[in-house]
């Protein structure tokens, strides 16, 4: 039995402290906890109606599971009593750690703990469910239960709150990260995972500390077709410095986290009721494989707003021929058949015909939401909503295709029938527009089997800026821009086309040297980071002759120009903490951040995955041939992702490689404007 698994799942817990460590043998009463309870404290004879120990060496035993809930210097003397006594694991309630810049206390902490496992600091503790076991120094809203979905908060306060749900979701575990000095996000994760009672998996975090090791565990859960949810806050990053370069613009580190967990197989959802909505569905059917979907209404308005709620979310076909033959059979010519299908009342009460019409237009589906607002129990008669929920169950269980009745507001159903309705394995939902998107989300791709991000084998963090990552207490190496002579020197060695251009350090020797190219010529400064923010870009020369110096330049660079191109791209790498090299294709040009047409993806990647990556912009027409035109290369587009790719592999000291814009010709693919900053490292 592991450390963590003793700590998760004890049969003896120690107590520290004060008020909140008798909140904690309160609820430990409340659960029904079977195993010996010793509450710890030098003065105090009773602590929650038991006897205290004075101190921790006069334990009858080493226990496998501890709250401390005393100040830092002395939770750091207890944990070190306890790793050598080889106690199991330990909650350090306290707050003052890493969270407030005490890095040099939180590793005192951590080499006080040794092996042991050790949740927090800075953190409520656990509540396990299943085996009737908690350190919880607070109320909860949750019952015992025999199987259900695991949630890892690394807020505890939100932890609560979700212990609080009254959807009829069964939550078998509730664990908080804190500071994860120790306990990491994927072992909460993996050893919850190693629990078969555990149906499905939710994650409220605040940042990701370890992407590989992420990666791994949604791999597993794959293979066990368990459903990973997560839910992140610090989306937007307020106050975040401002990006350096468009492809920094485009793919800030939100937009890195979305997509490293779309790559992992992790669904992703905005807020607290999208999560539990989501982790009903996976608790009940797992991940879905349901991109036809159907919806069922009896009335026009919910209808037409159901139709327009879903749009861009989920795929809502006609219904088929046959279908549309036997529904009419069953509600008569003047019934528009269409999805979302409004089916009007004209059965409502008849179970049997309501079945019929249900399975219908299910069966032509791989999942159904069925609209159905249940009147207030306190106040009204639920007795005529019995049948169509009697019949979207009878669908459902017949077809073996999900059936999920969704209330438009969340209030309109009791948690209660909720519940009684998971328990047979349908599903209902609260709030018409989250039960959409937790649809959505219960159907996100099962990710790239067997992908684990790069790690950065140099740079710990390296973002927009010179700083650091504070939250590390680290310092970040100052950058340095590579002109763009440099630039495409090293691109060409990595077998990227390039213009032919000569460099000098002044204008009048430039002169002399271009005349070597074939005009037409573009004229650049170098020592800028946006040329043509400054001017310092001039296109469609015939000759430099007649050119004036641009002040600020340190250096000349002169090519010549292509004019034969279909499209312009943005290519574009970047080390992102923590999730290593980000990959960013869009429409090019300087009009990028504008169009924002972008696709991110989290390196590594296969030319696969770029071709389809390239698909997915609106600029795709215009590569396919768009109205008769030429196509694009796009074979020597995605050649040019996978050189850069291996470049910036070759190179851990490089942060940013961006080619703005890649010209795609009918052969070919060329690499007009380069940005690579470094940082100050020997040069190569």
């Amino acid at each position: 039995m592991s450390n963590l698994t003793r700590l998760l799942r004890p049969r003896s817990i120690a107590v520290l402290g004060g008020q909140w460590a008798e909140n904690v043998i309160v609820q430990l009463a409340r659960i029904g906890f079977a195993g010996s309870i010793h509450p710890v404290h030098p003065t105090r004879r009773k602590i929650g109606g038991l006897l205290c120990l004075p101190t921790l060496e006069e334990l009858p035993e080493p226990p496998d599971a501890t709250f401390v809930g005393v100040n830092r210097q002395a939770t750091i003397d207890s944990i070190r009593t306890l790793s050598d006594m080889q106690a199991g694991g330990a909650v350090c309630f306290s707050s003052g750690w890493s969270e407030r810049a005490e890095f040099a206390l939180q590793e005192q902490l951590l080499d006080a703990a040794g092996t042991m496992a050790l949740l927090g600091p800075n953190c409520y503790g656990f509540i396990n469910y299943l085996d009737g076991a908690l350190l919880w120094p607070d109320q909860h809203g949750g019952q015992r239960l025999e199987r259900g979905v695991g949630i890892v908060c690394q807020s505890s306060n939100v932890a609560i709150n979700l212990s609080m749900q009254a959807r009829g979701l069964p939550i078998a575990f509730i664990v908080c990260l804190g500071n994860a000095a120790q306990v990491k996000l994927a072992d909460l994760l993996t050893e919850l995972l190693d629990d078969s009672r555990m149906t499905a998996l939710g994650v409220y975090i605040e940042g990701i500390d370890d992407p590989v090791a992420l990666a791994a565990v949604a791999e597993r859960a794959r293979t066990r077709n368990i459903g990973i949810v997560a839910l992140r806050s610090g989306r937007t990053q307020a106050g975040a410095a401002a990006a350096a370069t468009h492809t920094a613009a485009l793919s800030g580190d939100n937009v890195a986290s979305q997509t490293f967990l779309a790559q992992a197989g992790i669904a992703e959802v905005t807020t607290l009721d999208a999560l539990v909505e989501t982790l009903k569905i996976l608790h009940v059917h797992g991940p879905l494989h349901a991109p036809r979907l159907c919806a069922v209404t009896c009335s026009g308005g919910e209808a037409a707003l159901f139709a327009d709620l879903a749009e861009g979310i989920l795929e809502l076909p006609e219904p088929s021929p046959s279908q549309c033959e036997r529904l009419s059979v069953e509600l008569g010519a003047q019934i528009t058949l269409a999805n979302p299908l409004d089916y009007q009342t004209f059965l409502w009460g008849d179970v049997a015909a309501s079945t019929r019409v249900f399975e219908a237009m299910l069966q032509g589906y791989d999942a159904g939401l069925f609209v159905i607002d249940v009147p207030r129990s306190d106040r009204c008669d639920t007795a005529s909503f019995e049948p169509a929920l009697e019949a979207i169950e009878a669908a459902s269980t017949h077809l073996g295709l999900p059936a999920f009745p969704v209330a438009s507001l969340p209030e309109n159903f009791g948690e209660s029938r909720a519940a009684s309705l998971i328990e047979r394995g349908i599903v209902p939902l609260f709030g018409l527009e989250c039960a959409i998107r937790a649809v959505a989300a219960a159907t996100t791709p099962a990710g790239l089997p067997g992908w684990r991000p790069l790690a950065c084998p140099t740079l710990t963090y390296m973002g927009d800026t010179e700083a650091g990552d504070p939250a590390q207490g680290q310092a970040v190496p100052a950058l340095r821009l590579l002109d763009e002579a440099r630039a495409k020197t090293l691109l060409k060695e990595y077998g990227v086309s390039v213009p032919h251009f000569v460099t000098a350090s002044t204008l009048a020797a430039l002169q002399e040297s271009s005349r070597s190219l074939q005009a037409p010529l573009v004229l650049k400064g170098l020592g800028f980071l946006h040329k043509s923010e400054v001017g310092a870009v001039r296109l469609g020369l015939a000759t430099l002759d007649d050119q004036s110096a641009m002040p600020g330049a340190t250096g000349y660079l002169a090519e010549e120009m292509i004019s034969d191109g279909i499209a312009e791209l943005l290519v574009g790498l970047r080390r992102t903490r923590p999730y290593g090299l980000s990959l960013t294709i869009g429409s090019g040009g300087t009009a990028a951040e504008l169009l924002a047409d972008t696709v991110t993806l989290i390196a590594p990647v296969t030319a696969v995955e770029t071709e389809s990556a390239l698909r997915r912009l609106r600029l795709w027409p215009l590569l396919d041939g768009y109205r008769g035109r030429a196509c694009a290369d796009v074979r020597s587009a995605v050649d040019t992702v996978m050189q850069l790719q291996k470049l910036a592999m070759d190179y851990p000291e490089l942060v940013d490689i961006e080619i703005n814009p890649l010209i795609l010709r009918a052969q070919g693919a060329v690499a007009v404007d380069a940005v690579i900053r470094r940082t100050q490292l020997d040069d190569h």
